[in-house]
Order: structure tokens, then C-alpha cells, then sequence
């Protein structure tokens, strides 16, 4: 259900402790028991955040990314160097404030994540030819962490031009194309939008 272990659907930080109807039930009573409307969220996201709030267009269509049937990067790009989720669209907008995505615990969270991640990957590098266990198990903490979402943003930037100058390095961008990171589908498949 989501990235990392129990982790909220919506910020990737708080632990899920709540599941939420994506759809409100009270715009949707007959998806109570639908399993793709149930998310696992934290409770900030699930009461503080979102609510009962469900956005739609003019023609009565969701405007929330729902990240169950989509993927969210074609609505949201994560600057890894700050933290920040930009919109690439109008529904990466609202979803963005709809969830309070780039809540200042949020964004430093993300941002720390990044640093996490770049040594992780360099110590796992280091350990290939000489410890395959730890080596294993960096990939197993890489997967568990708080904001798994910086790895997988991380994925999908590592074939760009530019790439060791935003991932610090080529020896992290080569690190990225270890097959044992490669468990998101369509991580290495990314056109930037701008």
C-alpha cells in the first residue's frame, strides 16, 4: 500500500496509523468497503490535513493525484536539494495543498532524507565487493526509511543530463543503477515535464 514500512500514502514521514477513504464516504458512500479508496495514512495528513476534502474540476473530476492509479511524478516533482514538491500540474497543485505537502517538518524531513540517501548509497558502493549482508541490508534501510519517495525521486533523475551534479556525484548515480534498488516500476523511465 505504500512506499517504506507503514508509512503514510500522502507525506511518506508520519507512520500510518489511520486508514483513509480517499473518496469521502460522504460523496461516496458505496466505496466503503472498495479497497482502492482505503489509504494508509498518518493521522496529520488523514485529520488535519486532508479531512473530508475532495476537490473536483468543473466536470466533477477528481483533482486530488490519487496514488493508487497514477503515478503522482506526473503531477509533482521533488526538488531534492530542498525538499520542496513543485507542481508540474493543476491536480499537483491542489494535491500539494490539499496535504500540507510542503509543511516546513515535511520539506526538512526530505531534504535530510536526500543527504541520508547519497551516503547510503556511497557506503553501499564501497561495501558490494567486500560485505554483500551490510550491503544488502543498506538496501532494506534505504526501502524502510522515512521518505522513501527522495530515493525514488532520485531513480527516476539518475539517467538526465546533469545527473551527478543534482545526485552528488556519478558514484551515486552509478550506485542508482545497482538492479537491487530497482523496485519502484517506471523509475528509470522519467521525461521531465519543463
Amino acid at each position: 500500500m505504500t512506499t517504506g514500512i507503514r508509512r503514510c500514502m500522502y507525506c511518506g514521514d508520519g507512520l500510518g496509523t489511520d486508514i483513509d477513504h480517499f473518496e469521502p464516504l460522504a460523496e461516496a458512500p458505496s466505496r466503503a468497503f472498495d479497497w482502492p479508496n482505503h489509504l494508509l495514512a498518518c493521522s496529520h495528513c488523514n485529520s488535519h490535513q486532508k479531512r473530508e476534502l475532495f476537490p473536483r474540476d468543473e466536470d466533477g473530476a477528481p483533482l486530488l493525484v490519487d496514488p493508487t492509479a497514477e503515478d503522482p511524478y506526473e503531477h509533482l516533482e521533488l526538488v531534492l536539494s530542498t525538499g520542496v514538491y513543485e507542481a508540474l500540474t493543476r491536480r499537483g497543485d491542489i494535491t500539494i495543498e490539499v496535504f500540507g505537502l510542503n509543511r516546513a517538518d515535511l520539506v526538512r524531513g526530505r531534504a535530510s532524507a536526500f543527504v541520508r540517501t547519497v551516503s547510503m548509497l556511497r557506503d553501499r558502493a564501497r561495501l558490494l565487493g567486500s560485505d554483500a549482508e551490510e550491503a544488502a541490508e543498506i538496501v532494506t534501510s534505504l526501502r524502510d526509511q522515512p521518505f522513501a519517495d527522495v530515493l525514488y525521486a532520485m531513480l527516476r533523475y539518475r539517467s538526465l543530463p546533469g545527473a551527478h551534479l543534482v545526485l552528488r556525484g556519478g558514484e551515486v548515480v552509478d550506485a542508482l543503477g545497482d538492479p537491487a534498488l530497482q523496485f519502484w516500476p517506471h523509475a528509470g523511465e522519467f521525461e521531465p515535464s519543463r
